[in-house]
């Protein structure tokens, strides 16, 4: 296997450089980007911002949908001993610009669909653009050796979605995401067409954007995702692994006609990660896809997507779980004083964890004392091992003394026979403190009440996280990183708890 050493430098150049990197969807024909092109690409980017006169260290970022361009842009910025600060383009423009301020970027790369959320004063280059500010007259063709990082050189920072706050920037060493492709890579990739719908800002495309890379396979690039157009780049272009939240697979899934007239028997592998899984989707997946195999996988931006594996022992896989605890990850279940707990947060230590959130001093690393990085996240492990996913820390409320998790109880809703998707969100209650209200997406044809789903929750998990109100919707509205946006939900709740009063 080839010794990588910086994160932008992930091309085995000992390999076909003909072979196809990249099959870009992003215009009205598709455009086929070889191994070759890919990596001039890269080269020209490192040379030119090294000609500028960018200093090692200092920040460069990328705003723009998916394209070829900008992983050529990604990777010639790590190369050339900067740092890449992917943004995402969803956010107000008064985010981006205090992203780009908080990270101080000396340059953006930005598409032309988002070139007026640039600030002025911040020098950018226009993907597809044919002038002067165009991204291929910026490009400085030649080779290029790739600066070998110090230890715990940041290659990247990525914000999180800032759901509770202003974003953070999580500063990730190219050491960290090295061992992530490594410990990921296997013998049998390269034959493999990925197919990348989420956001190239998002920890998810980006760690299977490298991945594909270092395995020298194919990679299906759409420019963002809608189900149509993620069903029709399956079928025309013969994908073999899906990576995605479950929300899109979800989406994906209702688009009854289209997917009836696609072939999809070339998916092989679906990975699904960042938000839970309900038993309903499985079993809509397997219906839908009979012959791929189905991984519901778990990672965070501040420790990568390594995390769980298979059993040691060989024991299938019970469909909600995440899985196993990876043989080269330290993980524990923290509740209270318990630090072996069957329930509790996720504590987790392995190579790929952050050095730390950037310019941030008002917030507390969370990192206990003896270097486990606290997740936030609550799990519970059966006697195989194997662990659940609950809710998040932060997302659980009381309810006259009771804890409720907003993904249990969804979990426990897209169970009803004519539930496709829910999402909980707690509303204020003078003698509860706070009850749970659910938003809920109805299958196709399929028209329950409020008072069946009522009665339904009320038959399958305790009374005091049972829905008071049950809203029917159109399709639940997704934050920046295609994870359901429980901020805009709670706010919609408010507004028609005034309509009810």
């Amino acid at each position: 296997m080839t010794a990588f050493t910086n994160l932008g430098d992930l091309i085995p150049r000992d390999r076909d450089l003909d072979k196809i990197a990249i099959i870009d969807l992003g215009g009205r024909l598709a455009r086929e980007v070889s191994y070759g092109q890919l990596d001039a690409m890269a080269n020209g980017v490192a040379r030119a911002l090294s000609a500028r006169g960018l200093a090692r260290g200092e920040r460069v970022a990328i705003l723009s949908a998916n394209r070829a361009e900008y992983l050529a842009a990604y990777y010639g910025i790590m190369r050339a001993g900067l740092v890449a600060v992917p943004v995402s383009f969803k956010f107000p423009r008064s985010t981006i610009h205090f992203i780009l301020r908080d990270a101080d970027a000396k340059l953006v790369f930005c598409d032309m669909a988002r070139a007026g959320d640039c600030p002025p004063d911040i020098p950018a280059v226009h993907f597809g653009d044919e002038g002067a500010e165009g991204f291929d007259r910026f490009l400085d063709g030649g080779p290029f050796d790739a600066i070998v990082p110090r230890p715990r050189e940041p290659a990247m920072f990525l914000y999180t979605s800032g759901s509770t706050g202003m974003p953070k920037g999580v500063v990730l060493s190219h050491q960290s995401h090295l061992w992530v492709v490594e410990t990921r890579l296997t013998g049998d990739l390269e034959r493999h067409r990925y197919l990348i719908a989420a956001p190239l800002y998002h920890m998810n495309a980006l760690a299977l954007a490298k991945l594909a890379c270092a395995a020298h396979a194919t990679i299906v690039l759409l420019p963002q995702f809608t189900a149509p157009a993620y069903i029709e780049a399956i079928g025309r272009d013969r994908c073999t692994w899906l990576t995605a939240v479950p929300p899109m697979i979800a989406m994906m899934l209702r688009e009854k006609d289209l997917l009836a007239c696609t072939d999809l028997s070339s998916v092989e592998f679906i990975r699904m990660g960042s938000a839970p899984v309900s038993h309903a989707l499985m079993e809509a997946i397997r219906h839908a896809l009979p012959r791929a195999s189905v991984t519901n996988a778990y990672g965070t931006t501040e420790a990568g997507p390594v995390v769980f594996g298979p059993h040691p022992e060989g024991l299938p896989q019970p469909e909600m779980s995440v899985g196993y605890p990876h043989p080269k990850v330290e993980l524990r279940l923290v509740e209270g004083d318990d630090r072996d707990a069957d329930q509790g947060v996720l504590e987790m230590k392995c190579p790929a964890l952050m050095n730390g959130y950037h310019n941030r001093p008002d917030v507390k690393p969370p990192f206990t004392a003896d270097g486990f990085y606290i997740t936030g996240d609550v799990f519970r492990r059966d006697a195989d091992g194997f662990h659940y996913f609950i809710g998040r820390s932060d997302d659980m409320f009381v309810s006259g003394g009771e804890n409720i998790y907003p993904a249990d109880v969804e979990r426990m809703l897209e169970r009803h026979p004519d539930v496709a998707q829910a999402a909980v969100v707690p509303i204020d209650d003078d003698i509860k403190g706070q009850k749970p209200v659910a938003f809920v997406v109805s299958k196709p044809g399929r028209r329950p009440s409020e008072d069946d789903i009522k009665r339904f929750a009320l038959a399958n998990a305790p009374a005091y996280a049972h829905p008071r109100f049950v809203w029917f919707v159109d399709e639940l509205p997704l934050a920046s990183t295609n994870k359901v946006d429980r901020v805009l939900l709670h706010g919609l709740a408010q507004e028609r708890l005034t309509t009810v009063k």
